[in-house]
């Protein structure tokens, strides 16, 4: 197996990383934190700069919360960029703008590595279970490469196209989530404010068509008044952005994910923005006088 570098141990990325290394993957870490030495005592080894870890991986992974970081780790002093070697591959996995993707894929290729860019979907959960799902940019070489350890991470991933093509289709994919999200918290207020039982209406829903895997999951933390981040409502009040800057970039009026990223900033602006994004439902009971 090959050596495999891990920036971002995160809430997702820690778990992602147990999972390589439960895999027999020998893994590098960076030596920045707490769960840097939980993995340790796995058997990971740490060093502490990016450069290190890059100069001694075949592949490195990168999990980071935002374009400014990935820029930071990449192209900052003592980053990937100034240790990674010709022929290894670079794989990002944050949530960041397409752009930012393409721009790390060209400044790679001048280094001879192929760069991905492969955001994911599941939560906390779905990288804890190894469940994720991989959304791929880059080319099919570098695609083939990774697959082990998507297969790993993940229960699908799949090629999309060219550099970037995999943080677009992410931010598809947090548009519908979010909106999906906010429909569920709309319905089940005025559910809850008619007297009607949640949790009755929820299993006859998803016997429907309106069923899903949000009305599955986050119908049901409404209920459990469960609101402990899975994903936090800031971090996706981000990726909204960057869905609205790809509308912009491309000319599409995105009218109902500006109005939910809307009631994201009435979330964050209420102090809630540790919690998870089901929190829209909180916003949406508050507007209501619901209790």
């Amino acid at each position: 197996m090959k050596k495999v570098g891990f920036i971002g141990l995160g809430i997702m990325g820690k778990p992602m990383a147990i999972n390589l290394i439960d895999a027999g993957y020998d893994l590098i870490v960076l030596d920045s934190n707490k769960a840097a030495d939980d993995l340790t005592q796995k058997g990971a080894k740490a060093y502490s700069s990016c450069k290190e870890v890059a100069e001694n991986s075949e592949i490195i992974i990168t999990m980071l919360p935002d374009s400014p970081e990935v820029n930071e780790v990449v192209f900052g002093e003592g980053g990937v960029l100034e240790g990674i070697q010709s022929g290894a591959v670079f794989i990002d996995m944050s949530t960041i703008a397409p752009s930012t993707a393409r721009e790390v894929a060209e400044a790679m290729l001048k280094k001879g590595v192929d760069a991905l860019d492969a955001p994911v979907s599941g939560g906390q959960v779905g990288a804890e279970q190894g469940n994720l799902s991989i959304m791929v940019g880059g080319k099919q070489a570098a695609f083939d490469t990774a697959k082990p350890l998507f297969e790993v991470m993940g229960k699908s991933a799949v090629l999309i196209g060219d550099a970037g093509a995999g943080q677009m289709t992410k931010a598809c994919n947090q548009m519908i989530v979010g909106m999906t999200i906010q429909a569920v918290a709309e319905s089940f207020t005025l559910a809850k404010k008619a007297g009607v039982d949640l949790e009755k209406m929820r299993e006859a829903l998803l016997g429907g068509f309106a069923q899903s895997r949000i009305l599955d999951l986050h119908g049901q933390r409404i209920i459990d008044r469960n609101f402990e981040p899975g994903f936090k409502i800031k971090l996706h009040r981000k990726d909204m952005n960057i869905a609205l800057m790809a509308g912009k970039e491309f000319k599409v009026p995105l009218y109902g994910l500006a109005l939910v990223a809307s009631h994201m900033d009435a979330v964050l602006a209420a102090g809630m923005d540790e919690k998870d994004h089901s929190a829209l439902a909180l916003l949406m009971e508050k507007l209501s006088n619901v209790d």
